[in-house]
């Protein structure tokens, strides 16, 4: 469970999980080589920054932004999503963050590229196998969804800024096309005697993959930053965070909200926030060194008190 957004010139993502891989923010400057397994290394690329978890040395890359405001995150497509046998010049999917990122500086490259890519079901080891995924990917005007499946790999444009995890994208978008009253030309009117806020009256209040679409969608379509882009972007986000206990798995365990990231695509600064520390932190743009740079996760409320 995961909702991506593209709204503001922002872009993020919240992660629902019910465990974590000990993910932290993480910089990974231009010269810090990035290996790849059936392709040449990349010794040189774009500055990336954003949430990974660092096994063997290498960024996992949940989601991140580049020095020039393109960004990218995998969510999960545990049904549809199918990667191709391992051959001389593809990319496994853990790579195609990295991938990206680190060659394309705006959609329209990434498009380019991605039209002609295989992804592969390379693992990048025994304790990480490849993770079923499909991508979203941002500039400051506009989003696209890349899915492997086993019809091949698919780009699609993506006009309402909006993706989940099943089903396909293409089902996404005539859901929610579906929904006439998400459209900002329309306005919302208030029924009678049943009071402010009711124009939101009949949105879907779980958190399957195309109710929480419906909901992210229509925080983007209604917001208004009134300067504050960012803080409106969470605000957008917190309408499908999910709270412990209201997902329940049948193992016992309970899906969260582990994260939920934002990236300012025109000032290079991702901003989060945890599950269990509310306050928003932001790193900035690290494109000078030649080691990996860390950040690690708050995992307690920090309050300020006042005296």
């Amino acid at each position: 469970m995961c909702t991506a957004l593209h709204a503001h010139g922002c872009f993020g993502r919240t992660l629902d999980l019910e465990y974590t891989y000990a993910e932290q923010v993480v910089a990974t400057p231009r010269h810090f080589p990035l290996p790849m397994r059936h392709r040449p290394a990349l010794t040189e690329h774009y500055a990336i920054l954003g949430m990974a978890t660092v096994a063997e040395g290498f960024p996992l890359y949940y989601d991140a932004v580049n020095e020039c405001g393109l960004a990218m995150a995998g969510l999960n497509f545990p049904h549809s999503g199918r990667y191709v046998p391992a051959a001389e010049g593809d990319v496994a999917s853990f790579e195609l963050i990295p991938y990206v990122l680190g060659q394309c500086n705006n959609v329209a490259e990434a498009k380019a590229w991605l039209e002609n890519v295989r992804v592969c079901d390379t693992p990048f080891s025994a304790d990480f196998p490849p993770t079923r995924l499909h991508w979203m990917v941002a500039d400051e005007t506009r989003s696209l969804v890349v899915e492997a499946t086993a019809q091949g790999l698919t780009v699609h444009d993506n006009p309402m800024g909006v993706m989940t995890n099943e089903p396909p994208f293409d089902l996404q978008i005539a859901y929610w096309e579906s929904l006439s009253r998400l459209s900002p030309r329309e306005p919302i009117p208030t029924p009678p005697r049943l009071g402010r806020g009711s124009g939101s009256l009949g949105l879907p209040g779980d958190f399957t993959s195309p109710s929480r679409l419906a909901r992210a969608a229509f925080a983007a379509a209604y917001g208004e930053t009134d300067g504050d882009a960012v803080g409106q972007f969470f605000h957008a986000m917190a309408t499908v965070e999910v709270p412990r206990g209201c997902v329940r798995l049948t193992d016992g365990g309970r899906v969260i909200s582990q994260y939920t990231s934002c990236m300012d695509l025109r000032e290079k600064v991702y901003y989060y926030r945890t599950y269990g520390c509310q306050r928003i932190h932001g790193v900035r743009m690290a494109a000078e060194g030649e080691a990996l740079r860390t950040y690690p996760l708050p995992e307690t409320e920090d309050i300020k008190w006042e005296k």
